[in-house]
C-alpha cells in the first residue's frame, strides 16, 4: 500500500467523530488534566496557517497526557459577539446571527481537517443564549455583592445594608466610587429607598457611572483602548475622541492587590507576570493637598516621592479634570478648551505610550505648595491621565524626565533635591534630562535636608499626616473595566430602569435575549441599535439597557462552562467544579496579556468569593505561542508601464515593489500566467526575466491578506495532508518564539512520514511485520527515542522532537529494522504529532482500539546504557587507531588488550612501551 494521506486522514476523522473517541467526562479513578486553547473568533476570512499553531501544541501535549493515563478535558468553542459581524450587518442587513454562524461552520470545518482532538460535544459559543444566560447571571451576582476591604473579599449586597442600618458608612472600609457621602444609621433609615438605591449603587461591584470612554461616532460606539491607534478605530480607520459617557463598569480595582500577591502562584513566564505587575501598577506614596491660590478649591495628588515637595515647580492637571473649569482663569478659558478638544482624539494607552511629544497649556491658576508656601504655575497636559491617582500631580521637573521636558518646553524652573552619595550638586541649567533620585541624600529641602531618601519619604508622610495636609496610601494603576458597548451584537444587560435607577432582571427569568432591530445602526436620538427594538421593556413596562456588554464579557468565563456545558441549572455544578477544578494548561497570545488574563482572574476571584469555584485563579500553567509570520512576495514594475521586472535586474529601472498572492510564487519563481489571470489590472503584462525565470523579491511580515502572504492550511492539507502540516508548523522552531511560513520547507517533513510509512511495509508496499525479538540496537534507538519525545514534551519543545523522529526513523531504516516489538511503540510516540497515519498503522498493526487509548510506552535506561567505550589510542601523544573496550574494564586488562592489537605492534614496530597511560572513557597513551 501506497502513504495515500487523503483517504487516511479522512476515515480517520470520520471514525473520531463517529465513535466520538475524545469525550470526555467525570472519571475519578483518573487524575484529570484540563487543557484550553484561547478560543478564536470566527472571522470571515477562516484559518490561515498561522492560527492552529497553539491549537496543534495543545493538540500534542492533551494526546500525551491520554497516553500518561490522565482524564484529558481538551475543549473547543468560538468567541462569537464581536464588531465584524456587526460592521458586516450594517453594511449588507444581514443578522449577524447568520454570518456568524456560517464562519463557525467554516471555522468547524477547518479544524477538523487538522485532526484535534477536541471533545465537540462541549462545543460552546458565546452569542448562544444558553451560554450568555451564565455571563448574564453572573453580571447580577457582581451587581448584587460589594466588596469589604476589611474581609477582602465580595460579600452579598444584604450585608452591607445591614451595616448602613446600624451603623451607616462611618465605620467602613469598602470599594467604592470616589465620591461618597459620609451618613449615619439614623440618616439611612431616613432616606427614601431610591436614595438608598443610589447609595448602594456607589457600592456594586458591577455600577453605573460617568465615565471618560473611547467613543466613535462613525462605529456608534465605545472602544477599548486595543481597538483605538493614534485616535483612529482599529477596524474601519474612523475619527475617536474621549467622551464622557454614563456606562456600566466592573470595579476589578478591588482585586488589584489579590491579582497581584497570587500572580506568585502561577506558573507563568516572568515576562508575562510583569506585564500583568506593571498593568495593576501597585505604588506606595502619599496623597496631599495644594491649594489654588484667591480661589475656593484645592488639589489632590498623589505621589510616590513626597520628600521631593521641595522640588515642585508647576502642577498638572488631566485635561478631564473637573478641577480645570474651576480654576482655569477668563484669560485662558478658550485656549484651554482648544487643547481638552486636541486631547479627545488621543486614546489613554497613546498618551501613556507617548514619551516624546511636549505639549499643555497653562490655566491662570496659581496652586500654593503646602510645605514651603511657594506659588506654581498649574497646566493641563495629556501626559497626565485621569484614571491613575486623582487625575493631578506636583511636577519635579529635577527628578521625573517628563516633567523635564515639560519644563523646558515652558520654560520653568528645575530644582534638585537629591543628589548622589559622593557626587556634588550641579547647576541644573546645564542638565540635559532628569537626575536620578531612587538613592542619595536630600538637599534643598527644609527639615530633611541630609537625610537619606528612604528616611525623608519616611518622616514626609509622617509630617503630613501631623499637619493634616496629606496622608500616606497604597495606590494601584488598574482601573475599573469599562463594561458598556453601543453595540448589536453583544450580550444585553440583564437590567430594567425604575425611575432612572437600575434594577437587575430575577435570575430565573434568564437569559434576556437579544431582540429583532430593523437596522444596527444607532437610533436617529443617537441611542445604541437596541433602541430600535419593539418594547424593549420588561413586563411591567419598565426599559431595559440599551447597551450590551463588550466582548471580554463571554471570554471571562468559558473555562468553567466547558466543565458542565449542558447543565441548565448552574454555571458549572459543583461536582464537575470539584473534579476539574481550573486548568492544567493554557495556550493564546500575548496580546491577551492585560485584557482577557486579567478580567478572568477577577471574574474567577469573585465567584470563588461567593463560593461557586472551588480556586481562585483559572490558569495554573499559561504558555504564549509565537506568530508565525507571512513569507511575503514582491514583483517590481517599472513605474509608468505594465512591465516587471525581475528581481535581480530591478536596479537598473525605475520600479515600484508590489506585493503578488504567495499561492502563485514557488520557490520565489512567479507563474507569469497565473500572474496575469490574478488581477485583471495586470492582464497584459509583459516581463523582464533573468534565465527565462521571473524571480520575485521576499520579505518576512505579519500574514495578512491585504499583503498576499496568507497561506490557507486547506492548500497544505490537499497538498500534503494535516499530519504533515502539524509536524511542519512545530519543526518551524520553538513554540514560544515567532517564525517565518516557508511552503517550501514541508517537502523535508512530508519525506519523513513516507518514509515512516514504509518501516511497516515490505519492498512491494505489502504491510510487513516480523514478531522476533528486537536486537539491542534496535532497543537502543527505541528507547533513546522514547526519552527524548517525552523529555521534549514535557518542555514543549515540540520542533526537537520532530527532529527526533527524523533521526529514529533513518537510523531504523539503515537498520532495516520491521519488529513489532520496535515499531509498535514507536506509533505511539509518534501519534500525538500524527495521529492520523499512526491510527492507520496502529489498525494495520492488528489493534482493534483507537491509538488515542494506547499506553505511553516506558523508558529503559538499561537499553542506551552503553557497555562499551571506543578509545582513541595514541602513540607518543599521536593518535593511530580506535579500539572498543569494555565501559567497567580495568587498567590492567585494558592495556593487555591495547598491546595486542595488531595496529599496536605495528606502532610499536617490536619495541617495548616505557609507559601506558590509561584514562577511562576518555583515551589510552602509549610512550615508546
Amino acid at each position: 500500500m501506497e502513504y495515500n494521506f487523503r483517504d487516511i486522514e479522512t476515515k480517520w476523522q470520520s471514525y473520531w467523530d463517529k465513535n466520538k473517541t475524545y469525550k470526555t467526562g467525570i472519571e475519578t479513578s483518573k487524575p484529570k488534566y484540563y487543557v484550553l486553547d484561547m478560543f478564536p473568533y470566527p472571522s470571515g476570512a477562516g484559518l490561515h496557517v498561522g492560527h492552529p499553531l497553539g491549537y496543534i501544541a495543545s493538540d500534542i501535549y492533551s494526546r500525551y497526557k491520554r497516553l500518561k493515563g490522565f482524564n484529558v478535558l481538551h475543549p473547543m468553542g468560538y468567541d462569537a459577539f464581536g464588531l465584524p459581524a456587526e460592521q458586516y450587518a450594517i453594511q449588507t442587513g444581514q443578522h449577524p446571527a447568520i454570518t456568524t454562524e456560517n464562519n463557525i461552520k467554516r471555522y468547524k470545518e477547518q479544524l477538523t481537517k487538522i485532526g484535534f482532538s477536541f471533545d465537540w460535544d462541549r462545543e460552546l459559543r458565546t452569542s448562544d443564549p444558553e451560554y450568555y444566560k451564565w455571563t448574564q447571571w453572573v453580571f447580577v451576582e457582581l451587581f448584587e455583592h460589594w466588596y469589604n476591604n476589611k474581609s477582602q473579599k465580595a460579600e452579598p449586597i444584604i450585608n452591607l445594608v445591614n451595616i448602613f442600618e446600624k451603623d451607616g458608612n462611618t465605620k467602613l472600609n469598602a470599594a467604592c466610587n470616589t465620591v461618597l457621602v459620609v451618613f449615619s444609621s439614623e440618616d439611612w433609615k431616613s432616606f427614601s429607598d431610591h436614595r438608598k438605591q443610589e447609595i448602594l449603587l456607589d457600592y456594586r461591584l458591577a455600577y453605573l457611572a460617568d465615565t471618560l470612554v473611547n467613543w466613535c461616532p462613525e462605529l456608534g460606539t465605545v472602544l477599548a483602548n486595543d481597538e483605538v491607534k493614534e485616535g483612529f478605530s482599529v477596524r474601519g480607520g474612523f475619527p475617536v475622541v474621549q467622551k464622557e459617557m454614563k456606562q456600566w463598569s466592573l470595579r476589578i480595582s478591588a482585586y488589584a492587590e489579590r491579582l497581584l500577591n497570587d500572580l506568585e502562584k502561577l506558573e507563568w513566564t516572568d515576562s508575562l507576570k510583569e506585564i500583568q505587575r506593571n498593568w495593576i501598577g501597585r505604588s506606595e506614596g502619599a496623597e496631599m493637598i495644594f491649594k489654588i491660590k484667591d480661589m475656593d478649591a484645592e488639589m489632590e495628588i498623589f505621589t510616590t516621592r513626597p520628600d521631593t515637595s521641595w522640588g515642585v515647580t508647576f502642577m498638572v492637571l488631566a485635561p478631564e479634570s473637573d478641577l480645570v473649569n474651576k480654576v482655569t482663569t477668563q484669560e485662558y478659558k478658550d485656549d484651554v478648551q482648544k487643547y481638552i478638544d486636541l486631547t479627545k482624539k488621543r486614546s489613554e494607552r497613546e498618551r501613556m505610550t507617548d514619551a516624546k511629544n511636549v505639549s499643555g497649556q497653562f490655566t491662570g491658576a496659581y496652586a500654593i505648595n503646602p510645605l514651603t508656601n511657594n506659588e506654581m504655575p498649574v497646566y493641563i497636559s495629556d501626559y497626565v491621565l485621569m484614571g491613575y491617582g486623582t487625575g493631578a500631580i506636583m511636577a519635579v521637573p529635577g527628578h521625573d524626565s517628563r516633567d523635564f521636558k515639560f519644563a523646558r518646553h515652558f520654560n520653568l524652573p528645575v530644582i534638585q533635591v537629591v543628589v548622589k552619595k559622593g557626587e556634588e550638586p550641579t547647576d541644573t541649567a546645564t542638565w540635559e534630562d532628569s537626575c536620578d533620585s531612587k538613592e542619595g541624600k536630600m538637599i534643598n529641602s527644609g527639615f530633611i535636608n541630609n537625610l537619606d531618601v528612604n528616611e525623608a519619604i519616611e518622616k514626609t508622610i509622617q509630617f503630613i499626616e501631623e499637619k493634616g495636609i496629606g496622608k500616606g496610601r497604597i495606590n494601584f494603576r488598574l482601573r475599573d473595566a469599562i463594561f458598556s458597548r453601543q453595540r448589536y451584537w453583544g450580550e444585553p444587560f440583564p437590567i430594567y430602569f425604575k425611575d432612572g435607577l437600575p434594577y437587575p432582571v430575577a435570575k430565573e427569568n434568564l437569559p434576556l435575549e437579544l431582540p429583532e432591530v430593523d437596522a444596527y445602526l444607532p437610533t436617529e436620538k443617537g441611542e445604541p441599535p437596541l433602541g430600535r427594538a419593539k418594547s424593549w421593556k420588561n413586563e411591567d413596562g419598565y426599559p431595559y439597557e440599551l447597551s450590551t456588554m463588550p466582548g471580554f464579557a463571554g471570554s471571562s468565563a468559558y473555562y468553567l462552562r466547558y466543565m458542565d456545558p449542558n447543565n441548565k441549572n448552574a454555571l458549572v455544578s459543583e461536582e464537575a467544579n470539584e473534579y476539574w477544578q481550573d486548568v492544567d494548561l493554557y495556550i493564546g497570545g500575548t496580546e491577551h496579556a492585560t485584557g482577557h488574563l486579567v478580567y478572568s482572574r477577577f471574574w474567577n476571584k469573585f465567584l470563588f468569593d461567593i463560593g461557586w469555584v472551588s480556586k481562585d485563579e483559572p490558569f495554573k500553567k499559561l504558555i504564549n505561542q509565537g506568530m508565525i509570520q507571512g513569507r511575503s512576495n514582491f514583483v517590481y514594475r517599472v513605474k509608468g508601464t505594465n512591465r516587471f521586472v525581475s528581481l535581480n535586474l530591478r536596479k537598473e529601472y525605475d520600479i515600484t515593489p508590489i506585493h503578488v498572492d504567495v499561492n502563485i510564487v514557488s520557490n520565489d519563481i512567479l507563474d507569469t500566467e497565473a500572474f496575469k489571470n490574478w488581477n485583471p489590472e495586470y492582464k497584459n503584462a509583459d516581463f523582464v526575466l533573468e534565465d527565462g525565470k521571473y524571480i520575485c523579491g521576499y520579505a518576512v511580515e505579519k500574514m495578512s491578506k491585504s499583503l498576499y502572504n496568507v497561506v490557507n492550511p486547506d492548500v497544505i492539507i490537499e497538498q500534503y495532508g494535516a499530519d504533515t502540516l502539524r509536524m511542519y508548523e512545530m519543526f518551524l522552531g520553538p513554540l514560544e518564539m515567532s517564525k517565518p511560513w516557508d511552503t517550501n520547507g514541508i517537502d523535508g517533513v512530508h519525506k519523513f512520514l513516507r518514509k515512516f510509512w514504509r518501516l511497516f511495509h515490505d519492498e512491494n508496499n505489502n504491510f510487513a511485520l516480523s514478531d522476533d525479538n528486537p536486537a539491542d540496537n534496535e532497543l537502543k534507538v527505541l528507547h533513546k527515542t522514547i526519552k527524548k519525545i517525552q523529555d521534549d514534551i514535557e518542555r514543549f519543545s515540540f520542533n526537537t522532537s520532530v527532529s527526533a523522529f527524523m533521526i529514529c526513523a533513518n537510523e531504523l531504516t539503515e537498520l532495516k529494522c520491521k519488529k513489532r516489538g520496535v515499531l509498535e511503540p514507536l506509533l505511539v510516540l509518534l501519534s500525538p504529532f500524527a495521529p492520523h497515519i499512526t491510527e492507520e498503522l496502529w489498525q494495520f498493526c492488528g489493534n482493534s482500539e483507537s491509538i488515542s487509548y494506547a499506553v505511553f510506552p516506558e523508558y529503559n535506561e538499561k537499553y542506551v546504557k552503553e557497555s562499551t567505550y571506543e578509545y582513541p589510542v595514541s602513540f607518543n601523544g599521536k593518535m593511530r587507531f580506535k579500539i572498543e573496550l569494555p565501559i567497567d574494564i580495568n587498567p590492567k586488562e585494558a592495556e593487555e588488550k591495547v598491546l595486542k592489537h595488531e595496529m599496536a605492534q605495528k606502532w610499536l614496530e617490536g619495541k617495548s612501551p616505557r609507559k601506558v597511560i590509561f584514562v577511562p572513557k576518555k583515551i589510552v597513551n602509549i610512550v615508546i
